[in-house]
């Protein structure tokens, strides 16, 4: 899938699986997120509807409960696909699910569990002031997780009210037009939103 260029500025196309991204600390790419007809994450900005939950029938998957039930876990909170950034700047959809324990990253491609975060090693949640559907947990321990969903407000209040619930902490909640986050260990990138005639411009930039 090609990334398509519109008045010097490197949009998304609206139903790519898996799109690179120039991220070299020169150049960056500029990206628009949101939902297209099914529900999916496409072009345009973020759609507010009543929250569900589990959005994907989590218990009749029997690969996602294989993996829930070999963590222990079995309240499920939230569940939807996302799109994931990499460490390389490519993005690829994949399933978000939120328990009272932990967050899980499962790619949805191989029926196989990419990433687990315990709650508790999430410090805070990182948000544009815009309208857009970017979202960084922030997990110092370890390194830091991007995704792009429309259902970012929820997801946000998922992890507050969770963390609140399980260890009377107030989760970090940061909104800024403007903010770091460390793609690995090693990688720190900065993302940055900016307002144009079209919405809302993201840009991805290597520190």
């Amino acid at each position: 899938m090609v990334l398509s260029e519109s008045n010097g500025r490197v949009q998304l196309p609206a139903k790519a699986q898996t799109r690179p991204v120039v991220d070299d600390g020169k150049d960056a790419e500029s990206l628009k997120v949101a939902e297209d007809q099914n529900g999916h994450p496409s072009m345009g900005v973020e759609v507010r509807r009543n929250y569900m939950g589990d959005y994907l029938d989590v218990p009749f998957r029997p690969y996602l409960m294989k993996i829930l039930q070999k963590q222990g876990d079995k309240k499920v909170l939230f569940a939807d696909r996302v799109l994931k950034f990499t460490s390389t700047g490519k993005m690829k959809r994949h399933i978000l699910l939120i328990t009272d324990f932990a967050l899980y990253i499962v790619d949805p491609d191989i029926d196989a569990l990419k990433r687990r975060i315990s709650l508790a090693a999430v410090e805070k949640l990182c948000l544009s002031e815009r309208s857009d559907n970017f979202l960084a947990i922030i997990a110092p321990t370890e390194y830091d997780l991007l995704i792009a969903s429309t259902r970012k407000t929820e997801i946000v209040s998922i992890f507050v009210d969770t963390t609140r619930s399980q260890s009377d902490y107030e989760l970090e909640v940061l909104s800024s037009n403007r903010f770091e986050y460390n793609a690995t260990s090693e990688l720190v990138k900065e993302i940055y939103f900016d307002e144009t005639e079209d919405g809302t411009r993201t840009t991805i930039v290597r520190k």
